[in-house]
């Protein structure tokens, strides 16, 4: 989970990076740092969307080969399985989360001035 938290941040925070430009200018031309956030942090997590799913699609047809490994246990718990994808977007949302108040505080003229 640290290994996935920390590579998403690396992920979004390179792309924020390599936005400060557009950032700067859409800041410059009055857009609300809470939209420029929230575009940022909508970007980041639109993988992660797209992945609980297959993941957990993964992970059920993964049960079937544990079935025979387990003793007492349930392999389809539904407990278990929401509260890995719930843990998991939390994780996510605050990974992306930093970059997206970083990209909200940018100041255009820093930005402009910065290539």
């Amino acid at each position: 989970m640290f290994l996935a938290a920390v590579g998403l941040y690396g992920v979004v925070a390179y792309l924020v990076s390599g936005r400060t430009r557009e950032i700067g200018i859409r800041i410059a031309l009055e857009a609300h740092p809470e939209d420029v956030a929230r575009t940022v942090l909508a970007q980041g997590m639109r993988p992660v969307f797209m992945g609980v799913p297959i993941g957990l699609g993964g992970a059920l047809a993964g049960s079937r080969i544990l079935n025979t490994l387990l003793y007492q246990i349930d392999p389809w718990d539904p407990i278990t399985f929401a509260g890995s994808a719930v843990v998991l977007l939390a994780v996510a949302a605050l990974a992306c989360l930093l970059p997206a108040r970083r990209a909200s505080r940018t100041s255009p003229t820093e930005a402009m001035s910065a290539e």
